[in-house]
């Protein structure tokens, strides 16, 4: 595993969305300001971390039995087990995985845990989603984009306000890969939640991180021009394939897999 700048600083004095991630999943890696903004949020905001995650699982293993080998992972968070990496190289010993993430702690947690089996290999660039030809670059030095990629975007694009073109960036990464790819995302909505909309915007909003939930309609256009996969972009309990199905509860997240045509 190669990473990006040596030595990045970790800013503890500002919560950062990865960690108030880790923390919504029970984990260590985070620091006060995280959990005064995870603690702030409604008590959904665990169980609908947990589903999300769950979602990334069963679409990462469905994808590598369906014999995708290439993955590059934008907003990476940090690695809790089991890792994409981990899911798709328990299916596909040989498969390449490329991360990347934009917050140091993810960087320094990364070089340790998402290490590739020996059959396969994993890297992880240190850059953010608004720098998607950089990401793309690097991500090329690991993947052959001249075969199927899954690019995976979870729980990401919400922290973009549309001043900060979430489409336009997503469509910068899809366009970059050949036919037979696919597009998995996940992002927050209200839609289910109405009633907790205004309390998790501020609990984000207090501590400077920037939440752009959307509706169904707003976040349908992240997979124009592509073939979503039955059942389509759903509420992330209703994701699945050939698993049991998941226990249908009120989501926060609508996710979707989506191949290029």
């Amino acid at each position: 595993m190669t990473a990006g700048p040596l030595n990045p600083q970790i800013d503890t004095s500002k919560p950062h969305p990865a960690r108030v991630y880790d923390w919504l999943l029970g984990g260590k890696d985070n620091y006060p300001v995280d959990q005064a903004v995870g603690e702030k949020l409604p008590p959904e905001a665990r169980a609908n971390a947990a589903r999300n995650r769950a979602f990334m699982h069963r679409a990462s293993a469905w994808l590598a039995h369906r014999g995708v080998d290439q993955f590059l992972d934008v907003g990476t968070g940090i690695p809790t087990s089991p890792n994409l990496h981990q899911i798709v190289q328990a299916i596909t010993p040989t498969a390449r995985i490329v991360y990347a993430d934009n917050d140091p702690i993810v960087l320094r947690h990364a070089e340790a845990l998402l290490v590739s089996n020996p059959e396969g290999a994993t890297d992880y660039i240190h850059a953010d989603v608004r720098q998607p030809q950089l990401i793309l670059d690097r991500a090329r030095e690991l993947l052959d984009f001249d075969r199927p990629i899954a690019l995976s975007l979870i729980a990401l694009m919400h922290f973009l306000p549309d001043d900060q073109e979430p489409y336009s960036i997503t469509r910068t990464l899809v366009d970059a890969l050949p036919s037979g790819s696919y597009l998995v995302l996940s992002h927050g909505t209200a839609d289910q939640h109405p009633e907790l909309r205004v309390e998790t915007e501020a609990a984000y909003k207090k501590g400077a991180i920037a939440l752009r939930m959307r509706t169904r309609s707003e976040v349908e256009p992240f997979f124009d021009g592509l073939e979503l996969i039955a059942p389509g972009l759903v509420p992330a309990a209703e994701w699945y394939q050939e698993e049991p199905a998941p226990e249908n509860e009120r989501s926060g997240f609508y996710v979707g897999v989506a191949r290029v045509k």
